[in-house]
Formats: C-alpha cells, structure tokens, sequence
C-alpha cells in the first residue's frame, strides 16, 4: 500500500514538474539579444494573457505588400507596473515598436519600447530581456 502511494504522489510530481516546462521558455531561446529590429505599423490584435502579452502589427513595405508581426511584451503584471492597461494598444494604433529579432521567425519579436502616436515611449520588455531595466 504504502509503495503504491509513493509511486501515486511520485507521478503526480513528476506530471507537474514536465507541465511546468512547457508554460514558460527564456528570452535567449526563441530570441537573438544582439539583433535589434525597428517597425513601424498599425495594431490588428492584441491578447492581454499570461504568461506574456503579445500584440500584432502590419507593417506595410515599400511596395505595399503588408507583413503581419507577432510581438511578445512581459507579464500583464509586469506592463502593469510600467503604467500599461489593456487599453494601453487599440486595434488600427500606429506604432513604432523596437526590440530583439525572432531566431526562427523573422517577423516574430520581442518587444522593447513601443513609441505610441503621441510620441510617448512606453517600456515593453520582457523580464529576461538583456535591455530590461532592474527594479
């Protein structure tokens, strides 16, 4: 009996220890901290959730081709510090965004400042970002 409740409580804590793997990955996993990108575009979605809130923008290029990004900001606890809201993007904002490059996606990013229509630029990095300022 008591072997069969080892094993039970055992398992369970190995089935949370690999669950937990996959709800977060490192900066320097999907990101290149030393390639920088610059866009700017207009808001077509954005989803407030954890564990990092990601927004997307259509860049329109030189020949009027438009590309979609997928851009990764921190925690909405994290931007919430940083005087963010869900509001904070609206989708049609025109925004100029900077950041690290994707390394397997090059329209895939994670976002550093967010320069709004206003001017203002608001701080959008990501916890393990090598430009995240410590508090």
């Amino acid at each position: 009996m008591r072997r069969n409740l080892g094993l039970s409580v055992g398992g369970v804590v190995l089935l949370a220890s690999i669950a937990g793997v996959g709800a977060h990955h490192s900066f320097s996993s999907e990101y290149d901290g030393t390639k920088t990108f610059k866009i700017t575009g207009d808001v077509s979605k954005v989803e407030w959730t954890n564990p990092h809130v990601r927004f997307y923008v259509d860049v329109k290029g030189p020949d009027g081709t438009v590309t979609n990004w997928n851009l990764e900001l921190a925690s909405p606890s994290a931007l919430a510090r940083n005087g963010w809201n869900s509001r904070t993007l609206k989708v049609g904002d025109t925004v100029t965004v900077e950041g690290y490059s994707g390394k397997a996606v090059p329209t895939r990013g994670a976002a550093r400042a967010v320069i709004v229509a206003d001017g203002r630029s608001l701080f959008a990095g990501t916890a393990d970002d090598p430009g995240t300022p410590q508090q």
